[in-house]
């Protein structure tokens, strides 16, 4: 399953992530400025290992060539470097097939609205379609509730505080996987 997008900055398509990515996509969780203030300590120290990689379905959403399409050439930014397939790491995701959950996902900052995120979310949907899944649960940062609502997730409850990283109640939604095809549904 591979999907593409084309930007002003150029085609962004999905793929599989490999052990190689680990490092960069650790920096992007600890870049990201969505945890920065009170969700700081969320992920203070967090690493995405080659083992985490290796053990969960981890997709990786790069420019096509090593022109970075966030301007940072090839190094910079927070999701910075080629990666192993070409083309720079713009964002990223973590499908648990049991219990479905989406574990992980983030956007280089200097990426978001440009389509990355919903280029994402529509893979996840035809990953999660293509496993047999019919919903996938989602435990938001509280600040990203709104994006997961747009593109489709629907409000289940609320996640507990779980101290001493997360000290805050976080929303609870669930992307309804539907049956068809066209990856348009959920």
């Amino acid at each position: 399953m591979n999907r593409s997008l084309t930007t002003a900055g150029g085609a962004i398509s999905v793929r599989r992530a490999t052990a190689r990515d680990a490092k960069r996509l650790t920096r992007l969780v600890r870049g990201s400025r969505a945890y920065e203030g009170q969700y700081a300590a969320m992920v203070a120290g967090y690493r995405v290992g080659p083992d985490y990689i290796e053990t969960h379905r981890v997709f990786v959403a790069v420019t096509a060539d090593t022109a970075d399409a966030t301007g940072e050439g090839s190094g910079g930014g927070e999701g910075g470097g080629s990666s192993e397939g070409g083309g720079q790491v713009l964002g990223f995701y973590s499908l648990v097939l049991a219990p479905p959950e989406l574990d992980l996902m983030f956007v280089a900052d200097r990426a978001q609205g440009r389509g990355v995120g919903r280029l994402l979310v529509a893979h996840l949907k035809s990953e999660a379609r293509a496993a047999g899944l019919d919903r996938v649960r989602v435990v938001s940062h509280p600040p990203a509730e709104g994006f997961y609502r747009s593109v489709g997730a629907v409000h289940v409850g609320t996640a507990s505080a779980n101290p001493p990283a997360v000290v805050w109640d976080r929303p609870e939604l669930e992307f309804r996987i539907s049956a068809d095809s066209a990856g348009n549904a959920g």
